[in-house]
């Protein structure tokens, strides 16, 4: 889940409530869903929160929902915007990034702690929203530095071109595909997203001192060639232009020439990927709280060429895109949902202090409310979210716990009963019980423990993908649970050693014998991390689990890559083979910064029954 760093007094301060000590802090935080996780060492909030709620990733966000939780905001807010006086035309892009957005901010103050606050924004929207800069990259620009193209005829366009060429620095990025189509109106200032020969002109990139060309970021730069995946396949690289050259290299990295600084007063916001709603709403989120920071926000015209790719080929967008959407939700199912009865009057007020805005239908044959939901939410897409909203800032604290109205009563199924004996078992032979997110990603799954996605070996199956991921780190379910234990280990190595630990959870992957298309079950695995540990420690702990419940253990010889081969024996309980124990190979020690031998073992949990 995101980890936000907050301070606790700057957070004091955007709220306007001095009076709070940072137990009332937390406590307030915790009733709007931000889990305190501990301290940083410059004792800041560390918060936790559902990664839906990407507004939050700032303290200027989470003040926000803080003030409306207190009861001093009300309502949708949407930040005024100053007509636009930049237009960023879009020419020539390439067609795997073809989308851009982009907005003014001045009259900024970027103290240490608001400049701060804006670099974390900027990375949490990267790594969750943009996938990685992958979806969508932010270029955050100090406007003085820029210098557009203004409005003037085509005469004065040649002229002006022909001036230039004397500097090669400024003529040799503006080439004939470079070039701008119609010129804006009168007063209007022009860059270009378009799109660049990646050995082409050089430029200064951020923390160097050394003109570069595109192609040499990607591979020399230490911040460029973390992301030169990501244009790896391009013909011809993505690149904004002003009209001194290039200072943008999206989704890789700015020029120096426009870097922020403290002392940047007036920002221009440029964001490019392969969705304009996703670069759009990522814009939001930023200028909500550069606004929050006292930020006066300017409109910028998008003006794509009539043969750009996508749906907006010949169109001009004003952006930010700040239109407050609308949806529409019963009286009945909100108390149907909440569990509690409730007037009107007490909707509304809830709905407002949660930052919407209600107003009853008229004329509708049943109560019901239309709402509307502010620019920065972008994770409202049903009307469950607007009555989740509701009852949140009812206070679920404050709802009285009641039986449900069915004639019958719960209690613990077959499996529960055989997962809890297994954890006592597991416990009682010295292992620390975990409880590990069900969701991964492809490289923890797979790649680093040397599995191939697909193949017959366990954990090799193929994994059950989510579609729209808010987080690149969690983008399947997992197809076993030794790659959790891992990642435990490795975060992990900073404490004493033996570290004995053990889960027992979900696994699942693709089966087109099931009805869903998806079989999933309970898996348990165990690791053993010692500088003595060995398949003698794993298995006596097996077999001790597996007496434990009746079962006849045969460990026969087998292959699997994550273990060391010759080290490695099938778990074959009662004659059916049901998982692998083994040592773990060197290389996936190596792979996640371990430096103690470990041993492990994973198994169906149904074996055991």
């Amino acid at each position: 889940m995101p980890v936000v760093d907050v301070d606790p007094d700057e957070l004091r301060d955007l709220t306007g409530h001095d009076d709070k000590d940072d137990d009332e802090l937390r406590e307030d935080l915790f009733a709007l869903g931000l889990e305190f996780e501990g301290w940083t060492e410059d004792d800041e909030f560390q918060l936790e929160f559902a990664p839906d709620r990407l507004d939050r990733l700032s303290v200027e966000g989470v003040a926000r929902s803080l003030r409306y939780h207190y009861g001093d905001d009300r309502g949708v807010y949407v930040p005024g915007t100053n007509d636009a006086d930049w237009t960023i035309e879009v020419r020539d892009t390439p067609p795997e990034r073809p989308y851009v957005t982009g907005a003014v901010v001045r009259g900024l103050d970027l103290d240490a702690t608001a400049f701060d606050s804006l670099i974390q924004l900027q990375e949490k929207l990267h790594a969750t929203m943009g996938r990685g800069r992958a979806k969508g990259a932010i270029g955050v620009h100090d406007l003085t530095m820029l210098k557009g193209r203004e409005a003037r005829s085509a005469s004065e366009q040649s002229s002006s071109a022909e001036q230039s060429s004397a500097n090669s620095r400024a003529a040799e990025p503006r080439d004939d595909d470079a070039q701008p189509r119609d010129s804006p109106g009168a007063g209007e200032r022009t860059i270009t997203y378009t799109s660049m020969d990646p050995d082409g002109a050089p430029f200064v990139p951020l923390e160097s001192d050394e003109e570069m060309t595109p192609r040499e970021v990607t591979e020399s730069h230490h911040m460029g060639s973390q992301y030169a995946d990501l244009v790896a396949e391009m013909d011809r690289y993505p690149a904004i232009y002003d009209d001194v050259g290039l200072f943008s290299f999206p989704p890789v990295i700015n020029g120096k020439r426009t870097e922020v600084t403290e002392n940047s007063r007036d920002l221009l916001i440029e964001m490019t990927g392969t969705d304009q709603w996703t670069v759009d709403h990522m814009l939001n989120i930023i200028l909500y709280s550069l606004s929050a920071r006292g930020g006066r926000v300017e409109r910028v015209d998008v003006s794509y060429a009539d043969d750009a790719p996508g749906e907006y080929a010949g169109q001009t967008l004003s952006r930010p895109d700040f239109g407050v959407k609308e949806k529409s939700v019963t009286h009945d199912r909100i108390e149907s949902i909440i569990g509690v009865d409730l007037d009107p009057e007490t909707v509304v007020d809830c709905a407002e202090r949660a930052g919407l805005d209600a107003t009853q239908t008229e004329g509708a044959e049943e109560m019901a409310y239309d709402v509307e939901i502010p620019p920065y939410r972008v994770d409202v897409l049903h009307p469950l979210d607007v009555i989740d909203d509701v009852g949140r800032a009812y206070g679920f604290n404050d709802l009285e716990p009641r039986y449900p109205d069915v004639s019958t009563v719960g209690g613990r199924h077959e499996r529960s009963r055989l997962e809890d004996a297994a954890r006592d078992a597991l416990v009682g032979l010295g292992f620390e019980d975990l409880l590990n997110f069900h969701m991964i990603n492809a490289e923890e799954n797979y790649e680093r423990l040397g599995v191939d996605p697909g193949s017959d070996a366990l954990g090799g199956g193929e994994a059950v993908t989510i579609r729209e991921p808010y987080s690149e780190d969690y983008t399947m379910l997992r197809t076993w649970a030794l790659p959790s234990l891992l990642m435990v280990l490795e975060n992990n190595t900073h404490r004493a050693y033996p570290q004995d630990l053990a889960e027992i959870g979900l696994a699942a992957e693709l089966d087109e014998s099931q009805n869903t298309g998806v079989a999933e079950h309970r898996t348990l695995a165990a690791v053993v991390a010692r500088a003595d540990a060995s398949y003698e420690d794993a298995k006596a702990r097996l077999q001790s689990l597996a007496e434990a419940f009746g079962k006849r253990l045969e460990t026969p010889p087998t292959d699997h890559p994550t273990f060391i081969g010759g080290r490695a024996a099938e778990i074959v309980l009662d004659g059916e083979s049901v998982g692998v124990i083994g040592e773990v190979h060197p290389s996936v020690l190596v792979e996640h910064d371990l430096e103690v031998p470990v041993a492990a073992f994973e198994l169906r949990l149904d074996g055991l029954d």
